[in-house]
């Protein structure tokens, strides 16, 4: 797929933005703070809805504005889509497709599809255990798009657990809610398990590609004991976990078990990546777990636009042909770059100049 608009209304700090775009690499020149990144961030919260700079969607509004708007023509193998998102501040977002309005955002899930690749990818190995946990979501969301739907029920459903437990209330209260977070934290689990199967033997495959040493794995650290791809099971293990520490859960006023509390835990060899790796190994492993995101992708017949925001000036020349290989294997390709010379020599495409919210294609 590929995107062959963007319009941005009030979006960070574009008034209006209307940009012609086509398939191929497209590279968005200028130096930080100019709003070139805002450009990509739009795309991936079509993707995800949500962003990767902030856990609240106000910053996304332009001061002195109480809504954003982001508009894309996407071009699928069998038809031309246009999704429309209205980012509000104050209130619920809402999403039209095909100038049709969605009885929920999450309905646009799926139509567009994207791998970020950024220099804080460095966090997936080095950072804590939510970013890794967002990583598996996101791929989750773009593998099966259902499964946003039972991410957002089960962070609904552990959000009101957590305030019942905060104020002490009784069994009563929480039994409901025990089995809102059990039911849609065990499909959670089972999913990721699942997608894990898959996941892994194309991880390990391209970490060999980049770094032969020694083979990399992830493994599933699960507050619960045996989780399963068996929803039932785990369903019936996270209740009972619930019933044995009832009493911790309302000292702390949180739900300690489920799935907001797993890990992915990343080997090389018979040590784990976090706090063992080298730097060049951390990047590589990064950089080996989004390769694999796409690679997995492909394989199920998508093709997501790439994103690859700042991140040659971070990578050594190894590690940069393997971006650029990507980069122009892929459908489409966004590169947002701050100096000209980080850009590798062999990233051809249409370049946009980008400075003081102001984007000029380069002549």
């Amino acid at each position: 797929m590929h995107l062959s608009h963007l319009s941005l209304k009030n979006f960070r700090s574009y008034s209006e933005l209307e940009l012609p775009l086509s398939p191929g690499i497209t590279v968005f020149l200028g130096r930080n703070g100019e709003g070139k990144t805002n450009i990509v961030e739009s795309i991936l919260y079509l993707s995800f809805l949500t962003s990767h700079r902030t856990s609240s969607d106000q910053p996304l509004v332009k001061l002195g504005e109480t809504s954003a708007y982001i508009r894309a023509k996407t071009n699928h193998p069998d038809r031309e889509i246009l999704v429309e998102l209205e980012i509000n501040a104050d209130k619920a977002n809402r999403a039209r497709i095909n100038q049709n309005v969605t009885r929920s955002q999450k309905e646009i899930y799926g139509l567009v599809q994207c791998i970020y690749f950024s220099p804080e990818d460095m966090d997936l190995v080095r950072g804590d255990p939510t970013e890794r946990r967002r990583f598996i979501d996101q791929i989750l969301v773009l593998h099966t798009p259902r499964l946003a739907g039972v991410i957002s029920d089960y962070e609904r459903a552990l959000k009101q657990r957590n305030a019942l437990l905060k104020t002490r209330a009784n069994v009563t209260a929480l039994e409901p809610w025990d089995l809102h977070v059990a039911k849609f934290g065990a499909e959670l689990i089972a999913a990721r398990l699942s997608l894990l199967e898959e996941f892994n033997p194309v991880f390990a495959e391209t970490y060999q590609e980049i770094s032969a040493e020694k083979p990399a794995f992830i493994t599933y650290k699960s507050s619960i004991e045996n989780p399963s791809q068996n929803i039932a099971e785990n369903i019936e293990i996270i209740l009972s976990t619930m019933a044995e520490i009832k009493r911790q859960e309302l000292d702390r006023g949180l739900t300690l078990v489920g799935p907001h509390r797993d890990d992915l835990l990343i080997q090389l060899g018979d040590h784990l990546v976090k706090g063992y790796a080298s730097h060049g190994e951390s990047w590589s492993i990064a950089l080996s777990l989004k390769l694999s995101a796409y690679r997995l992708l492909v394989e199920q017949g998508n093709q997501p636009i790439l994103i690859l925001d700042d991140v040659f000036s971070e990578l050594d020349e190894g590690r940069r042909d393997q971006l650029v290989a990507l980069a122009q294997s892929a459908e489409q390709t966004f590169v947002t770059v701050a100096v000209e010379g980080d850009l590798p020599k062999n990233i051809l495409g249409t370049t946009y100049y980008v400075k003081n919210g102001s984007v000029k294609l380069k002549a």
